[in-house]
């Protein structure tokens, strides 16, 4: 399957909709990686998975004004991390279940995209110590999309690798796994102004809101130093907020420093306009 690039202004669109009216179906290039295929399979016909999608945009957007954390988010973190999971295996660099448990690439391929796909889920019950909620939440679905793809015990392992990524990916969390700084890292890397438009243009005007308007790209590539490089274009500097206060704290401890350069530039001459008028 291609890489998927979807439009992210129309994703959080169809995101805001019931699960009945936009069931959004996730899609990560599987290549030649029948278990994970499979999982996927096993996402896209999981209804009550939507539906706390669904639970959870609501309390994000409509409820506290945050940016979408619907299916358009968990679909764009699943392939930013699996981009960096296979750039680094790319470079030889070894998936943390595969050293530990003696199972393969792919396998750590399942692990990064499910952990992606479900680590927001405890927003369905409070944005409040949402990582922790998420852990209960999550257990019982990914016994189900893992269910006749693995046998128990590699299903066992995977299911608790999930978990280790969900809870690692909090503010203050210790991943202890390379596949769990890679979650913790994709998730910061959802940043560009489409997905931050509904706080923004909702009148929510604060650094946060300013800041993620500001990011116009993210781009992914191979890095010269290190095996990955993540360009940042903004339109305005404010964007460094984003790159300081949110990026460096997700990347600073994820294990993955030693793999990831990052580097920002604003396009033009001339930085956007962003407000015109800020009162308090």
């Amino acid at each position: 399957m291609p890489e998927v690039e979807p439009s992210e202004i129309k994703l959080v669109d169809e995101a805001l909709k019931t699960p009945q009216e936009a069931h959004i179906a996730i899609r990560v290039p599987a290549r030649h990686n029948p278990a994970l295929q499979k999982v996927i399979e096993h996402v896209n016909a999981h209804e009550e998975l939507y539906a706390l999608w669904q639970a959870m945009n609501v309390n994000a957007v409509e409820r506290l004004g945050m940016s979408d954390h619907g299916p358009a988010h968990f679909q764009i973190v699943s392939n930013i991390a699996l981009k960096l999971l296979r750039q680094l295996m790319d470079r030889s660099i070894i998936p943390s279940v595969v050293r530990d448990h003696k199972m393969t690439n792919g396998d750590a391929e399942v692990i990064v995209v499910l952990a992606s796909l479900l680590h927001d889920l405890g927003i369905s019950i409070h944005r409040i110590d949402h990582e922790q909620y998420s852990l209960f939440v999550a257990q019982p679905i990914i016994s189900q999309l893992l269910a006749g793809v693995y046998p128990i015990g590699p299903a066992t392992i995977i299911r608790s690798e999930v978990l280790h990524a969900i809870i690692a990916h909090r503010s203050d969390g210790k991943p202890l796994t390379l596949e769990a700084g890679i979650v913790r890292v994709a998730d910061a890397l959802d940043m560009t102004k489409g997905r931050s438009r509904i706080p923004f243009e909702a009148g929510k005007i604060n650094i946060h809101s300013l800041s993620a308007v500001a990011i116009e790209q993210v781009e992914i590539a191979s890095g010269i130093d290190k095996p990955i490089r993540i360009n940042v274009r903004m339109n305005n500097s404010a964007g460094i907020f984003q790159l300081d206060e949110l990026l460096k704290e997700k990347l600073h401890g994820s294990g993955l420093e030693p793999y990831v350069e990052v580097e920002a530039t604003i396009e033009g001459e001339t930085e956007k306009k962003l407000v015109t008028v800020f009162r308090i």
